[in-house]
């Protein structure tokens, strides 16, 4: 019975081959990715990871995912345009900081609410060092502007 159905799946390959249906496939001729590296276990989830363009943060457990979300908190506020957007950025991380301190999961890792008032306070500094420089590099309001010379306009439509 297993060399019939073996002999019936070699003929149907062969036909398919005489048809040229695996001509021209995709990947034909190159190296399997991967093939001189030792085996990796997780290897479908980091090429899944590639393959979807996600960020590998997904797979941390939640209180080392929550300590990123607040370190980065300085640069995510960065360029909020308010102190009211800063502090709701803030209480919606430290909602979700709280709720995981309530019911916590995973490996026991110190978790701490970000304090708004120093996140504002830093925001307002580096906004204020940004304008500082801004103000620097600007023109002085009393340089007059160059004069304009009274020649013959170049018209692009215009021939000479």
């Amino acid at each position: 019975m297993v060399d019939g159905w073996e002999a019936a799946v070699e003929a149907q390959i062969r036909s398919a081959q005489q048809r040229g249906e695996f001509d021209n496939l995709p990947g034909a001729g190159k190296p399997i990715p991967g093939r001189g590296l030792p085996y990796d276990e997780s290897w479908w989830i980091k090429s899944f990871l590639e393959r979807e363009a996600l960020p590998s943060d997904l797979l941390l457990p939640t209180p080392l995912q929550l300590r990123r979300k607040a370190e980065r908190v300085p640069d995510e506020v960065r360029d909020l345009p308010t102190e009211e957007s800063v502090r709701a950025f803030v209480a919606v991380l430290n909602a979700e900081i709280i709720a995981w301190l309530r019911n916590p999961s995973g490996p026991r890792v110190v978790v701490r609410p970000v304090d708004a008032d120093a996140v504002v306070r830093r925001w307002r500094e580096e906004r204020q060092r940004a304008a500082d420089e801004r103000a620097a590099t600007a023109v002085p309001d009393d340089v007059p502007p160059a004069p304009r010379g009274r020649g013959r306009r170049w018209l692009p439509w215009r021939r000479r």
